[in-house]
């Protein structure tokens, strides 16, 4: 047990519409492209581009890519990130408040650090889901949080998860999850891809430690197989130079190469979500079926299974030493 004061933990992923309605995908993204850590043209430039001509052309394509993934549970992202929490919690008992929020869109980080304070947590983990550090993702969480204990007068203690790309128990995770759904194919790939979520390489060049953690990741996850992986960049946006290769023009490259068979992943998400399930699962297969591959598979993220839980309890309880007394 803690020694009487509460102790919370917030996990934090990127967010997702309510609805896959263009509506609601509209709000989602008013949200997610202000922020300055996103999108990093000064704002006078770049929010009359978005309200004029972005808001008003790409939430009903986004939604009608929300629709194809959709579940009974609304947004995968969502419903999984939910199903983590509670088994975090399970894990912690009644010694941690565990709850989680969404970078943006709904439950804000705002309003679920408030109903810590309120549960009388004066100690808060937070958490962001994101494997590698990036300003756009790690940092952008970080000052949502900040800019939420800044109207408190009372504030609680904060520690925030550190990256964990290169931790052992993350590369132990993922070495399980890879090798569980390698088992489970009817083919045996010619290759693996990791697919990462891309970056302008601008942002790379000014700093930003993301690209490099990405490598590293690979890097020691190969190893750990004992297998080389062919390492790729999604989710491209805007016509700036990004990391590259790019996966999607890998995946349209690579049955010409002699690589009929693929299997690809995406080991810098912690649960899958959109741009998995639709880029990847879907338009990523179609891409690399029609230009000639045979046999194509996506394997899922760590998300809630029991390789994923393992690593989370072993992170988090070391960032609680201090905090927790032992079990």
């Amino acid at each position: 047990m803690s020694d009487g004061r509460m102790i919370g933990l917030l996990l934090v992923n990127l967010g997702t519409p309510d609805a896959p309605t263009a509506p609601a995908v509209k709000r989602y993204l008013a949200e997610f492209l202000s922020d300055p850590r996103v999108v990093e043209i000064p704002q006078i430039i770049w929010q009359p581009i978005l309200r004029g001509i972005v808001l008003n052309t790409r939430p009903k394509k986004s939604a009608h890519a929300y629709q194809q993934v959709w579940t009974e549970e609304g947004s995968p992202l969502a419903a999984i990130t939910k199903r983590q929490t509670a088994a975090i919690a399970a894990h912690f008992g009644d010694r941690v408040v565990v709850d989680y929020a969404m970078r943006y869109g709904n439950p804000a980080i705002g309003d679920r650090l408030a109903a810590m304070k309120a549960k009388g947590c004066d100690r808060i983990l937070i958490a962001p889901l994101y494997p590698q550090y990036c300003g756009a993702t790690t940092a952008s969480v970080q000052d949502a949080a900040y800019a939420a204990l800044g109207e408190m007068r009372w504030q609680p203690a904060i520690r925030t998860l550190p990256p964990y790309y290169a931790d052992p128990a993350y590369i132990a995770a993922l070495k399980t999850s890879v090798e569980d759904s390698l088992a489970a194919l009817d083919f045996v790939p010619d290759m693996l891809v990791a697919s990462f979520h891309g970056m302008p390489e601008r942002t790379r060049t000014l700093g930003d430690p993301y690209a490099d953690q990405c490598l590293e990741t690979a890097r020691l996850l190969g190893e750990a197989l004992g297998r080389p992986l062919n390492v790729t960049f999604q989710s491209r946006f805007g016509r700036a130079k990004w990391l590259e290769p790019a996966t999607d023009t890998t995946l349209a490259a690579l049955p010409g190469q002699g690589m009929r068979k693929v299997a690809v992943f995406a080991p810098g998400f912690s649960a899958d979500c959109l741009e998995t399930l639709e880029e990847i699962a879907i338009r990523g297969r179609e891409t690399f079926l029609s230009a000639g591959g045979t046999n194509f598979a996506y394997m899922a993220c760590l998300n809630d299974g029991a390789a994923s839980l393992e690593m989370f309890e072993i992170l988090l309880t070391r960032e609680l030493d201090g905090w927790l007394a032992p079990s």
